[in-house]
C-alpha cells in the first residue's frame, strides 16, 4: 500500500526498517522533523542533544558499542560536529553509523549557502542523496549497509526542497538486529599518532575500493532519452531537469565518491555533457580533474534554488512565468506577545551595540526594532562582544550580546566561560523563552523534558553562570519593560561580567490567552508610539492605529508604551 509521505519522515523511516537504535541530533531548519519523527519509534532511543558535535559522538559511541546509530542536523551544523566526525573516518565502525545532514539552498533560514559536499569529499566519507521520499526510505538502508560493509560513517545529504517535498512510498517492516559484539581493539578506536597513521591508510585503500564500487552500484544510473544532451545530476535537481528537459540523465545516487568510469561511459553517448548542480561546482571540478569534458556552471550559477522555470530559461530561453499580481511585502516577523521584543525595544531605546545570535531573536536587526549590529553563527554573539571589549572599541562600553537559552547551552557557555578567564567588561542577555523556538518548539536540557516529553533534570541557567563565575546574574520578567530597562543601565556600567536573564515563555507555548487588549480612541492621541514594538497585532490604519483581536494574546507590553492610558484589557 502506498502512502504519501514527507521526505524527513521517509528518512525516519528508513532508519526505522534498517534497525537503527539510537538517534541523536540538534535541531536545525530543514532537518529538525526526521528526529521528531524517528522519536515516535518505540524501538529507537531518541535525544535532542545540546549541540551537534555531542550527537555526533554520541551515535559514534552507539555505533561502537554495536548498534546503529544516526545523528541529524543542518549544513552549519557539520561544522560544529566536524571535530568528531573526521576522526571517525579514521576509526570507523562497529555497527553502521550515518549522519544526515540538510543543505538550504537560497537559504531559506540559514545565514550562509554552505555546500556540505565538500566535508564528504575532506573528511573521506561517502555520502548518499535521495530525490524523493521513496529513495530516501531506500538509501537510508543501503547507507547502513555501506556504513558496515566499508567500516565508514556515511553521509546522507539531503536539500530543503526535497526534505520539505511530499511523494508516494511503500514501507516495510522493521529489521531488529541484535547488538554486535563490541571487541577492544584500541589500534582501531584510540585515535593517538600512531595508531592514526595506520587507519589513514585503512581510508585511502577503503575510498579506493570504494570509488572502484560506486561504478557498478544501480543507485547511480544513466536514462538515455537523446544522444544530443546529456546532463550529470542529483536530489531535487534531478526531478527538475526530467521535466525541462528531453535530454539523457546520469542520476547521481552517491554523491561522493563519483563513479567516474560510468560517468565517463555515459558522456561518450551524447554529444555535450552538462553538469547542473545547486550550489558549488562540486561535481563538475571533480568531472574536469578526470578529464571528462563538460560544463554548467558558466550559465546555471552558484548561488540559489533551481527549479523547472529556471533551467528552462537557462536551457532554452524560455522566460519564466511573470504573475499579474502585485503582492505586498512580507517579511518576516516575531509572534505577537514574542518575549524577545520588548528587550530589542529597550535596547534600541537604549541606543546600545548588540552582538546577536542565531535564534527568532534574530529578527530583532529587521525594522522597526533595528537593534542587531551582529549575527554570525550559534553562540558567537558572546565572544564577539568579549572581541570588541579587548580591542578597545568605543562601542563595547554600550554593548550588550544577545543569545537564546538554547543556543547557550548549544555553544555559549564556552564564550561565557572565556570571557570571565580573560577579564572582560560586558553583559550577556539571555532570552530564556523555555523552548528551543526557531526550528518549531524542541525542548532542550532547560525546560525540564526529553524529546518524547518525559520529565528530565532541567538545567539552572542562574546556576550555571555563577559557577563560570559570573559576578552579577539578574532575572527579569521579559514584559516588565521599566524593570528591563532599568536592569540593563545598571548591568551595563557594572564591570566584570554580567548576565541578565529575560524570562518570558514563547507566546505560543501557551494557547489560552486573556481577552485581547483594545484602544480607546477617544484617549488615543495617534502619536503611534505603540508602533515602535513592531507587534503584528498592532495596525496602523487611516486615522489611528487598532489591535487586531485575532493576534493580540494580551501580553500587555504596548499597554506600558502608551503614556495615554489608551490602550486597555
Amino acid at each position: 500500500m502506498k502512502k504519501l509521505m514527507l521526505t524527513n519522515e521517509a528518512v525516519a523511516r528508513g532508519a526505522y526498517e534498517a534497525g537503527v537504535k539510537v538517534v541523536s541530533s540538534y535541531p536545525g531548519t530543514p532537518s529538525t522533523e526526521i528526529t521528531e519523527f524517528a522519536a515516535k519509534y518505540p524501538e529507537i532511543y531518541c535525544e535532542w542533544a545540546p549541540n551537534e558535535k555531542v550527537a555526533v559522538e554520541v551515535a559514534i559511541g552507539a555505533s561502537i558499542g554495536g548498534g546503529r546509530a544516526l545523528a541529524c542536523m543542518k549544513h552549519v551544523g557539520v561544522n560544529v560536529a566536524a571535530d568528531p566526525l573526521f576522526t571517525a573516518a579514521y576509526t570507523g565502525v562497529n555497527a553502521g553509523l550515518v549522519i544526515a545532514v540538510a543543505d538550504d539552498p537560497a537559504m531559506h533560514s540559514s545565514q550562509n549557502e554552505q555546500d556540505s559536499r565538500f566535508y564528504a569529499r575532506a573528511a573521506h566519507i561517502p555520502m548518499l542523496e535521495p530525490a524523493d521520499s521513496q529513495e530516501a526510505i531506500e538509501f537510508m538502508k543501503l547507507a547502513y549497509r555501506i556504513s558496515e560493509e566499508y567500516d565508514t560513517p556515511v553521509f546522507f545529504r539531503l536539500t530543503t526542497r526535497i526534505a520539505h517535498s511530499q511523494s508516494f512510498v511503500v514501507t516495510s517492516e522493521r529489521e531488529e538486529r541484535p547488538l554486535k559484539e563490541y571487541k577492544k581493539d584500541a589500534m582501531k578506536y584510540v585515535m593517538m599518532p600512531a595508531m592514526a597513521r595506520a587507519r589513514h591508510l585503512a581510508v585511502e585503500a577503503r575510498e579506493a575500493r570504494l570509488a572502484s564500487d560506486v561504478n557498478r552500484m544501480g543507485v547511480n544510473r544513466a536514462e538515455i532519452r537523446s544522444s544530443k544532451l546529456g546532463i550529470v545530476c542529483s536530489g531535487a535537481v534531478y526531478q527538475y531537469v526530467k521535466e525541462a528537459t528531453d535530454a539523457s540523465v546520469f542520476k547521481l545516487g552517491i554523491v561522493y565518491p563519483l563513479p567516474m568510469e560510468a560517468i565517463r561511459k555515459f558522456a561518450e553517448q551524447v554529444d555535450e555533457l552538462m553538469v547542473i548542480e545547486e550550489l558549488e561546482p562540486f561535481f563538475e571540478d571533480q568531472l574536469k580533474a578526470n578529464g571528462i569534458a563538460c560544463h554548467g556552471k558558466e550559465i546555471f550559477g552558484r548561488q540559489g534554488e533551481y527549479s523547472v522555470a529556471f533551467i528552462r530559461e537557462k536551457l532554452y530561453g524560455i522566460p519564466s512565468p511573470k504573475s499579474t499580481l502585485t503582492l505586498p511585502a512580507r517579511p518576516p516577523v516575531m509572534c505577537a506577545g514574542c518575549p524577545h521584543r520588548g528587550v530589542f525595544y529597550i535596547l534600541n531605546k537604549l541606543r546600545l551595540a548588540v552582538s546577536g545570535d542565531i535564534g527568532c531573536y534574530t529578527l530583532g536587526a529587521l525594522a522597526p526594532l533595528n537593534a542587531l549590529d551582529t549575527c554570525i553563527c550559534m553562540g558567537a554573539s558572546v565572544g564577539v562582544s568579549h572581541g570588541f571589549d579587548k580591542v578597545g572599541s568605543p562601542a563595547a562600553k554600550k554593548m550588550v550580546s544577545v543569545i537564546g537559552d538554547s543556543t547557550f547551552i548549544h555553544s555559549g557557555i564556552t564564550g561565557i566561560i572565556n570571557a570571565v578567564y580573560n577579564q572582560s567588561d560586558i553583559t550577556c542577555i539571555i532570552l530564556d523563552n523555555s523552548i528551543t523556538g526557531m526550528t518549531g518548539h524542541q525542548d532542550n536540557p532547560a525546560t525540564g523534558r526529553t524529546i518524547k516529553g518525559e520529565p528530565a533534570y532541567k538545567l539552572n541557567l542562574e546556576a550555571l553562570l555563577k559557577s563560570c563565575g559570573v559576578g552579577s546574574v539578574r532575572v527579569v520578567d521579559a514584559y516588565d519593560l521599566v524593570e528591563l530597562e532599568r536592569v540593563i543601565k545598571e548591568e551595563v556600567e557594572r564591570p566584570g561580567v554580567s548576565a541578565i536573564i529575560a524570562r518570558r515563555p514563547c507566546a505560543l507555548l501557551n494557547k489560552k490567552y486573556p481577552p485581547a487588549l483594545h484602544i480607546e480612541q477617544e484617549k488615543c492621541m495617534k502619536c503611534k508610539s505603540c508602533l515602535r514594538i513592531g507587534c503584528p497585532a498592532i495596525e496602523s490604519i487611516e486615522g489611528g492605529v487598532r489591535i487586531n483581536p485575532e493576534l493580540c494574546v494580551a501580553c500587555g507590553v504596548c499597554e506600558t508604551l502608551c503614556k495615554f492610558g489608551a490602550i486597555v484589557g
